[in-house]
């Protein structure tokens, strides 16, 4: 690996001699595999989590995440495809640090940056029950990734839009809670993306800082009073790191806060020079460096921040919460939910009824059905929580929402056919709504290539739902001779080929 020349100056500089060439040196090694396990999906296994964490080095900062002794030959393990796991790297998972020490009830969270959906699954997981975690991603084909692997991961407290960072200041003081794992330069991917450093350049650092700030710009004002601002990047220079965490110090009035670390994880310190601004002293900020070689994952930068209680500007808050109040009244829960109630549907223009019958049928699918509202969306049947269906509409005046709650079946003639979506979400499925058959491996890869399954004549006519070592993969039609695969057919393998070694969990 051959660093740009100016990367080399200018991180020699700030680190030191010894202390760079122990990072170029582990800048020149094998980066670590990681992966973080979705509680939810192992409840449903006879072994269970423990059985499965127990071969594995734990990654200190997750309550979830370890790392793996080799990469495992992740397309082919059905696990994965069931959400089992995600792939992630170990030092993003020091995000729930934050969340966990900070956000203690009920919130409604935004990652702006969302895709491809590392952090907005781990969010999902540690985020209090009752929050409402709102995923962006501003790249179209982005975002169809990352509803996929939200879809995936299985919680119905979950919205995807596909928004400019701008567009989100039509909802004022609304989010508690704000992730900005904001585009960089990526000079702490440059071990695992050889394109990272073909990219860097100095001119690129300056262009990437201006547009962090610009991006925090448009997204401060929909952060409640109090609301907590998640900064982070995969970079090492300050430009991009405690550089922008004082700009929005002083820009904004935020109070930086800090995080409790152990010793042992190895986490570096502010790197900036003090430059005391009154009583600010920068050599004592809170914020948090993860360097290869002092740690066990790839270079990852984050700092939490608190927005004032009180705005500096009286006539622009009172202003927000006028607009945000005019809102609420326009859209109250009773509203929405005697119109879902009353005609199966989403309330908007335009959008077809679905026949009673199938609504029913809905219903009999769903667990705990008292506790969500099924809304409709052109053809599909959807549920998303009573408890959050205010600030569902709000989203939807505003932002281009690709996904909400979970897809609970599509109307497809004069039947409902299950949702793939519903057959990945434990909290939701009903137990006993559909005959359940349990698949060989070399069957799992079957379906997930959406080829045609042959199931025991046993099996009862009509929809299964088809699970792998007691998990759920997805649903089939049964008509007998053969099974009619209702894999999406986006999602499926298409590689059709096995490894001659396979490594799966």
């Amino acid at each position: 690996m051959e660093l740009p020349a100016s990367f080399v100056d200018y991180t020699r500089s700030l680190l030191g001699e010894e202390e760079y060439e122990k990072l170029a040196v582990a800048l020149q090694q094998e980066p670590p595999v990681s992966i973080r396990f979705n509680n939810e999906k192992w409840k449903m296994q006879d072994e269970g989590l423990s059985a499965v964490h127990s071969p594995f080095g734990r990654v200190p900062w997750s309550s979830e995440g370890v790392y793996l002794d080799e990469r495992l030959t992740f397309t082919f393990d059905p696990l994965f495809h069931a959400g089992c796991f995600y792939v992630q790297e170990a030092s993003s998972m020091f995000v729930e640090q934050a969340l966990r020490q900070y956000i203690k009830e009920p919130a409604i969270m935004l990652d702006l940056c969302a895709a491809p959906g590392g952090k907005s699954t781990h969010a999902r997981s540690v985020l209090p029950e009752g929050s409402l975690l709102v995923a962006n991603e501003v790249i179209r084909n982005r975002s169809q990734v990352l509803a996929e692997n939200l879809a995936k991961w299985g919680h119905p407290d979950v919205v995807v839009t596909n928004n400019d960072p701008a567009d989100f200041s039509a909802l004022p003081s609304f989010f508690d809670v704000i992730l900005t794992d904001v585009p960089c330069s990526g000079e702490g991917m440059f071990r695992k993306d050889p394109v990272a450093i073909e990219e860097w350049t100095p001119e690129n650092v300056e262009i990437c800082w201006q547009r962090q700030r610009r991006i925090i710009a448009d997204i401060w004002p929909c952060l409640k009073p109090g609301g907590i601002l998640i900064y982070s990047t995969c970079t090492f220079n300050t430009k991009e790191d405690e550089e922008n965490v004082r700009w929005i110090q002083q820009e904004f009035g935020a109070e930086l806060l800090p995080l409790e670390v152990r010793e042992e994880w190895n986490i570096t310190g502010n790197l900036l020079k003090d430059e005391s601004a009154g009583t600010v002293h920068w050599e004592d900020i809170p914020v948090y460096h993860f360097f290869p070689h002092k740690t066990k994952g790839e270079g990852f930068f984050l700092a939490v921040l608190r927005k004032p209680c009180i705005e500096t500007d009286e006539n622009e808050t009172k202003k927000a919460w006028e607009t945000i109040n005019s809102q609420k009244s326009a859209i109250s829960k009773s509203t929405i939910a005697r119109a879902a109630k009353k005609k199966g549907k989403h309330a908007g223009k335009g959008v077809p009824s679905v026949a009673k019958e199938l609504m029913d049928v809905a219903r009999s699918w769903v667990r705990d059905i008292g506790n969500y509202s099924l809304l409709t969306d052109a053809e599909t049947v959807y549920a998303f929580p009573n408890a959050r269906l205010e600030e569902l509409e709000a989203l939807r005046q505003k932002l281009k929402v690709i996904q909400s709650g979970v897809s609970v079946g599509e109307v497809k003639g004069r039947d409902l056919v299950p949702a793939h979506a519903l057959a990945l979400c434990p909290v939701l499925l009903r137990d006993g709504a559909f005959v359940v058959e349990d698949i060989s491996y070399e069957q799992a890869i079957a379906y997930l290539r959406k080829e045609a399954i042959v199931l025991p004549a046993t099996v009862a006519r009509g929809f299964v739902l088809l699970t792998y070592r007691g998990v759920p993969l997805g649903f089939v039609k049964n008509i007998g001779n053969r099974a009619n695969n209702l894999y999406p057919q986006e999602w499926r393998i298409r590689s059709g080929y096995l490894p001659e070694e396979l490594r799966i969990l």
